[in-house]
């Protein structure tokens, strides 16, 4: 294992798959000179040249349209949006021919597309710079979308994103590039579907994803040294097609289930697995699962107000007490 940050997860993986194959190529606003503006593409740019680090100007339908026209041909591009707020103005591309290509071409044609976007609330950013916009893809047929809540996660989607004959849309977090944690040595990847139980427990399930994995494990380890409540922390991580039998099997277990987001909780993630413990295992529920979610208001710039627009841990930990009642 070698320790490293989320960014330089994702360096790795970048590097690792354009020296595979020469059909990967980068591109997006300041990924290539600059580097990224979170450094995931440091370096890139010197070792593989502008042909294969595009720096794009600043239109994202049109470069998002390059990097699906060339997927359609048989390249595997790597789409950069600088921040999430920014792929509605790609949404036309995205939507419309990325998404649907497969399926109106009759299977003829394949899609190899992965776009990168940074969203989620990252230190006075402003409304506009704070989106998250899972609920946006996931509502998108023809997507896959995933999230990674470590570096080891953020080098593993991306390998499996790229080599992925769909196009998959990998929503990374902007308070998180500086997020240290263990990658293996070895090459290695993470699976586009499926759930992982990160901590087990018996008493409830907390369901989180991204940035809300680590208020999960933060309160899952105040439950249990404080309230004696063994929690199971399971990261959703593939939210685009999400892992219903993998939902399920946790709560038939735990029988209570708590869902951490980090975005508003109107038609969100919480909803939907919700939704699935309705129709999979409501007979296995012993009380009605709880949602901790942001409040359904534009993200503030002022530091304090930001700050209580979002979830923490403490609201975990305080959902998991009236579930229990305790």
């Amino acid at each position: 294992m070698a320790e490293m940050m989320y960014w330089q997860a994702i360096l790795r993986a970048h590097d690792e798959e354009m020296a595979r194959d020469p059909l990967v190529f980068a591109m997006g606003e300041d990924i290539g000179v600059a580097g990224g503006t979170y450094k995931a593409t440091t370096g890139l740019y010197a070792k593989y040249g502008d042909q294969r680090v595009i720096d794009t100007p600043i239109s994202e339908n049109s470069y998002t349209g390059i990097g699906v026209g060339a997927a359609m041909l048989g390249c595997r591009p790597i789409v950069e949006i600088m921040s999430v707020n920014f792929s509605w103005l790609a949404m036309d591309q995205l939507m419309n021919n990325a998404a649907k290509i497969h399926f109106m071409s009759g299977g003829r044609i394949r899609c190899p597309f992965v776009m990168r976007v940074p969203g989620g609330t990252a230190h006075q950013l402003g409304a506009q710079h704070s989106a998250r916009m899972e609920k946006v893809f996931m509502g998108i047929a023809g997507l896959r979308v995933v999230t990674p809540a470590t570096p080891r996660d953020a080098y593993g989607l991306l390998k499996s994103a790229v080599r992925c004959d769909d196009p998959v849309v990998i929503i990374e977090h902007e308070s998180m590039y500086n997020l240290k944690g263990e990658v293996p040595d070895a090459e290695f990847f993470t699976p586009l579907e499926g759930v992982e139980v990160l901590r087990p427990g018996r008493d409830v399930t907390l369901f989180a994803y991204n940035i809300s994995v680590r208020w999960a494990l933060e309160a899952a380890d105040y439950l249990a040294k404080d309230f004696a409540i063994d929690a199971e922390v399971v990261d959703l991580r593939a939210l685009k097609p999400m892992d219903r039998a993998g939902i399920a099997a946790s709560v038939r277990k735990t029988h209570r289930a708590v869902v951490v987001e980090e975005d508003e909780a109107p038609v969100g993630v919480g909803s939907e697995v919700i939704a699935i413990l309705n129709e999979e295992c409501f007979f296995d529920l012993d009380a009605a699962p709880l949602r901790v979610h942001a409040l359904d208001i534009p993200i503030p710039y002022n530091r304090r107000l930001e700050k209580a627009a979002i979830p923490n841990a403490a609201q975990v930990v305080a959902a998991v007490r009236k579930l229990l009642g305790k």
